[in-house]
């Protein structure tokens, strides 16, 4: 904690589907997704002049995501062919906002810029624990 890593431990998506027509296709399609929120909460960032090639701009591998608990919800859609609907970047969206809610229920620490890298929890820490220190002087 004090170095301001994270280890994912496990992650559990729901998601309506509609009618899942492939569904092993759409858990594949919900774990991608997932693995990009990962990389937008806690690892790509583009700093101009330094993260223009893939050796420098951090993107997540196969280490970097924890199980994945899938849940298909089917409330067919009448509008949609054969009752699906669409997923794409709903798996996205969510993942993100929810490892940052981790974060904070874990340390107390609210990041508000992304991607939550060590240094910034660990200013994050750093900052919680000094005004712990003056309300204790008080």
């Amino acid at each position: 904690l004090k170095l301001g890593t994270v280890k994912l431990i496990k992650i559990t998506a729901a998601h309506d589907v509609g009618k899942a027509i492939n569904p092993l296709l759409a858990e594949g399609q919900i774990e991608g997704g997932i693995a990009q929120g990962i990389g937008m909460a806690l690892m790509e960032e583009y700093i101009p002049g330094r993260t223009e090639n893939l050796h420098d701009y951090l993107i997540p591998t196969i280490g970097d995501v924890p199980p994945i608990e899938t849940i298909l919800i089917e409330v067919p859609d009448p509008e949609g062919p054969f009752g699906a609907k669409g997923l794409g970047e709903h798996v996205l969206i969510p993942t993100a906002p929810a490892i940052l809610n981790a974060i904070r229920h874990a340390t107390g620490v609210l990041v508000t810029k992304i991607p939550a890298t060590p240094t910034r929890i660990r200013a994050g820490i750093r900052e919680k624990d000094g005004i712990r220190e003056k309300e204790a002087r008080r």
